[in-house]
């Protein structure tokens, strides 16, 4: 906190999913690490985490599938992604103006899922600023990607259904004035957890309203610790995140194309879906983890078999490991394309996933030396960002002046 900045109460509101609870968490402690006071709002699964940022959790029911629910419980159509996130919103949102009615914060964090936080803000008359945790829109985004999506949705009767209830709901909490595109995808102000060059497009992103700070990750004196094992010459993670983790098959495959190769140690985080007895018999050299401290491996890593979501993209590229990106949903896609195209990483198809295409692609990888003068380039510029602090500093400046 900055001599002219005061102790301020700042409310944050996401949903219980690690993908986007996890790069806030960095900014948060920072924040109360400031002297202000910083109400989570979570729900319960979540809430030990938050207390250890020294945050309060404010808890709320949320029907949204949890991280420990099976991924198909998100369905496979566009609506089927998109309408729980509306359904959650309405029901919490009076649970969470109850919550804050006689603590009302100076200033509201939001995740891009947590719609209660923006009506609130409003409702309150008090600075807003999302957290988009995932690439952001760019001139040009509604044509290329809104409009589809849209036109999607209106062909069908529960699609048009969903838009309506949308429109309805901002007009009864006082944002009819907003359609629901720019209600979700184009806020006022953004902090944007992922680095520049992760994103599509970025030289057509509207930096007045989305500033890239990078990689919010924890100081290396607060990191959860990897042991390297004694005799690795060579340390490759696998991991598909935290909810497309149910791919027991691509496990096998993985502990057959590494298993036993000389020199290598594999860490193989395989999540909370899969029963380790469905891998059958592992290999000395793998190492079989539900979880594992991330950034503590990949500081040690010579290779990454990642899905490619956001969060371990830009981790993977923070500790400037070269990644074979196997995109399993969402933005994955995208993210994997967009790493290949930085010079850092093969994609990797699930289809395409044999143990001879993986060996060949991570072998390729560690030992090209332009990978590893990419990486170490990239890393430098996202040290440039600013990351936590750089975040921190940018919401101390939207507090409102006392």
């Amino acid at each position: 906190m900055t001599a002219a900045t005061k102790p301020a109460h700042i409310a944050m509101f996401s949903i219980a999913a690690h993908g986007h609870v996890n790069p806030s968490l960095e900014v948060i402690r920072e924040l109360v690490d400031r002297g202000h006071r910083v109400s989570y709002a979570i729900p319960a699964v979540f809430a030990e985490k938050i207390a250890a940022t020294g945050a309060r959790p404010v808890t709320y029911t949320s029907v949204l599938p949890t991280p420990d629910d099976d991924p198909s419980a998100w369905g496979t159509e566009l609506i089927d992604n998109v309408e729980p996130f509306l359904t959650d919103a309405i029901q919490a949102l009076p649970q969470l103006a109850e919550a804050f009615e006689n603590d009302r914060p100076d200033l509201v964090l939001g995740d891009t899922t947590s719609f209660p936080a923006r009506i609130l803000a409003h409702r309150w008359d008090v600075p807003f600023i999302q957290f988009s945790t995932h690439m952001v829109a760019w001139a040009g985004y509604e044509e290329e990607v809104g409009e589809p999506m849209t036109a999607q949705l209106m062909s069908t009767e529960r699609g048009r259904a969903y838009r309506a209830r949308f429109a309805r709901w901002l007009t009864e909490n006082g944002m009819g004035h907003m359609d629901q595109d720019r209600f979700t995808g184009r806020p006022d102000h953004s902090l944007v957890l992922i680095p520049k060059v992760l994103q599509h497009k970025a030289d057509q992103v509207d930096e007045s309203v989305y500033t890239f700070v990078g990689a919010c990750l924890p100081r290396r004196e607060r990191r959860a610790r990897w042991q390297r094992p004694a005799g690795a010459e060579k340390v490759l993670l696998v991991s598909l995140g935290s909810a497309f983790t149910k791919q027991p098959a691509f496990y096998r495959t993985c502990a057959e194309a590494f298993g036993d190769l000389p020199g290598w140690h594999v860490v193989l985080q395989i999540g909370a879906h899969v029963d380790e007895a469905e891998l059958g018999p592992v290999p000395a050299n793998v190492e079989v983890r539900r979880w594992v401290p991330q950034v503590s491996v990949l500081e040690q890593a010579d290779a990454f078999i990642t899905h490619a979501g956001a969060g371990g993209s830009k981790e993977g590229l923070a500790t400037a490991t070269p990644m074979v990106a196997v995109p399993q949903a969402a933005d994955q896609f995208g993210n994997a394309d967009t790493l290949v195209g930085l010079g850092v990483a093969r994609r990797v198809d699930m289809a395409d996933a044999t143990s001879e295409t993986l060996r060949a692609a991570v072998l390729a990888l560690a030992e090209d030396p332009d990978v590893a003068r990419r990486l170490a380039e990239i890393s430098a510029g996202m040290e440039r960002e600013g990351g936590t602090p750089r975040a921190a500093d940018l919401i101390e400046a939207a507090l409102p002046v006392a």
